[in-house]
């Protein structure tokens, strides 16, 4: 079994949380893996290496993913968080969810110009990385790619995204 493939075995799926219906995908057992965890880490970076400066984890699970990758490239790390989360946010942008509206907020402390890889744990309508794109174009950041540990193509995310790396579907 390639290191990828076990990588995602350890993936649970826990139905009905957080609520009936919905089929929550649970990574801690993969992060919980150094090995699986550096595979994934390293398909994640690989068609975007030397081409960022910084990455951006989505809270909550993106920041797992895209700390590690800021360490693994050797660049700096932008947080976008939910909002009210940060002390002096720069930016926000608020989008649709399916029965609400939320917001994401991040900081300016990145050049504008720089090159960011976003990064999220799951790619699912994709409403959550659309208003990141936005947010970082409201940073006057360029965002060279878009990467996901998994992708749930039955909810039509991608169609909103448009091109991202997904190291999983689901």
């Amino acid at each position: 079994m390639s290191s990828l493939a076990y990588a995602e075995s350890l993936i649970r799926t826990i139905p009905d949380y957080p609520e009936p219906g919905i089929a929550f995908r649970d990574i801690t057992p993969l992060l919980a893996d150094a090995g699986a965890l550096r595979a994934v880490i390293d398909a994640l970076i690989e068609p975007f290496a030397g081409e960022f400066d910084v990455v951006a984890g989505i809270e909550a699970r993106g920041f797992l993913l895209a700390g590690a990758i800021a360490i693994a490239a050797g660049v700096g790390l932008v947080p976008i968080r939910k909002a009210g989360k940060l002390p002096r946010p720069a930016a926000s942008v608020s989008y649709a969810l399916e029965y609400a509206e939320a917001t994401i907020e991040a900081h300016d402390d990145v050049a504008p110009g720089a090159r960011m890889l976003l990064v999220d744990d799951v790619l699912a309508t994709g409403g959550t990385l659309v208003a990141a794109h936005r947010l970082a174009a409201k940073l006057a950041i360029t965002v060279v790619g878009t990467a996901v540990l998994m992708e749930l193509p039955a909810l039509g995310g991608r169609t909103q995204v448009g091109d991202v790396h997904a190291v999983f579907t689901a």
